[in-house]
């Protein structure tokens, strides 16, 4: 059986799209989608990826209407959440340490939820 070899785009409406990948080059450092074929990607680092359906009524996204929750993979949690701080926009660190590490929320400036996760394996 042939299988899918990971992710290759994630795709999802925006309001104001240039403002938006502006956002995410900014403050997570995603280069938003090129213009042509000369421009760089972005390069993810290879690594676990969780790709999980959830019930439709879960309250697990924050607002019900969303539909989807993107969890980003960080090598240091403690510094992103401070450099996100810094530059005013609100994080909620959940203190508890889980088996696969260390997680915090936030959501963009369109409200779209996103999950940091710092993996820890002992």
């Amino acid at each position: 059986m042939q299988k899918v070899t990971g992710i290759g785009g994630f795709f999802f409406r925006a309001k104001d799209t240039k403002q938006l990948a502006i956002w995410y080059e900014t403050h997570l450092g995603i280069n938003p989608c090129p213009s042509s074929y000369d421009e760089p990607v972005w390069n993810q680092q290879s690594g676990e990826t969780v790709f999980a359906p959830f019930a439709h009524d879960t309250d697990y996204f924050g607002d019900e209407k969303q539909q989807w929750m993107i969890n980003f993979r960080v090598e240091d949690i403690k510094a992103m959440v401070q450099q996100l701080e810094n530059a005013n926009i609100e994080v909620e660190v959940d203190s508890t340490k889980y088996p696969n590490g260390y997680f915090a929320r936030l959501s963009d400036p369109e409200g779209n939820p996103i999950q940091l996760w710092q993996a820890v394996y002992e």
